[in-house]
């Protein structure tokens, strides 16, 4: 039993040293222009929260949220914010970085050719991506907390919430990049990723919308990481965020497993 058991316990130990190493491959490459684009991804949302959140919150007043919670229109915005951010986070590193070095800098034809695995890549890759995220939900909270949209207790609870969000669309976005043919498709994705920070109840409550077009609204991974970050943070049924996380898992495991084996597939052919 021990004879089976600790070879499968090697082989995992092994395999996170070399997700590890791919990790420590982007660090070590970091150029100082880079720390600009790092900043640059936490501002963008942050003056979202100003300009909507305060701005337009002041002609707008208090909403009402379906639990029956009564919040300013700023704390409504800000875990949208929050969410929005570790998504576009996570996209910037898996789909534009990643597609450069696969398709072409070639980067992972070489890591192929050393013991580590197109799984552990994939793995590596979004280890890195998460680095980048957890920084703007850290920064992103301390924020909300400063300006009274949240508690610190609240916020510390978010903050795994924000890494896990991350996660799930550093995995949908690897698994686009796998699938992309030329730099000209990002332009598709921006487009995708705008259609879903506009209506994923970031700035309007999703029950506001048409029945149908609230459906489709409510199943979309950014719909799921916004209502599960906001009743955190400001208060909400405890029982839908068990829905909300078991969504995000299902699509995170789901996109780690596709973009694997389409990067085994690409790489190896």
């Amino acid at each position: 039993m021990v004879s089976l058991v600790l070879p499968r316990l090697v082989d995992v130990s092994a395999a996170s040293r070399r997700s590890a190493s791919v990790t420590e491959r982007n660090v070590s490459a970091l150029k100082s222009i880079y720390w600009l684009l790092l900043v640059s991804g936490f501002v963008e949302p942050l003056l979202y929260l100003f300009s909507i959140g305060i701005g337009v919150g002041a002609l707008v007043g208090d909403l009402t949220l379906p639990g029956g919670a009564v919040v300013t229109y700023a704390a409504f915005v800000a875990p949208a914010m929050l969410a929005s951010s570790a998504m576009t986070g996570a996209f910037a590193e898996t789909t534009f970085n990643f597609f450069g070095k696969m398709k072409y800098m070639k980067l992972y034809d070489g890591v192929i050719a050393t013991p580590v695995r197109p799984f552990e890549i994939a793995l590596g890759e979004l280890a890195w991506a998460m680095l980048r995220g957890s920084a703007y939900s850290a920064a992103f909270l301390v924020v909300m907390v400063v300006m009274d949209l949240t508690t610190v207790a609240r916020a510390v609870v978010a903050f795994p919430v924000a890494v896990l969000v991350g996660f799930t669309f550093g995995a949908i976005g690897m698994t686009i990049a796998t699938f992309m043919r030329s730099w000209q498709d990002f332009d598709l994705l921006g487009s995708a990723q705008f259609v879903l920070f506009l209506f994923s109840g970031t700035f309007v409550p999703a029950q506001a919308y048409p029945t149908l077009l609230r459906w489709v609204i409510e199943v979309t991974p950014l719909y799921r990481a916004v209502h599960l970050i906001r009743g955190i943070t400001v208060g909400g049924s405890g029982w839908t965020w068990l829905l909300d996380i078991g969504y995000l898992l299902v699509v995170l495991a789901v996109g780690l497993f596709i973009a694997s084996r389409r990067m085994s597939r690409l790489l190896y052919r």
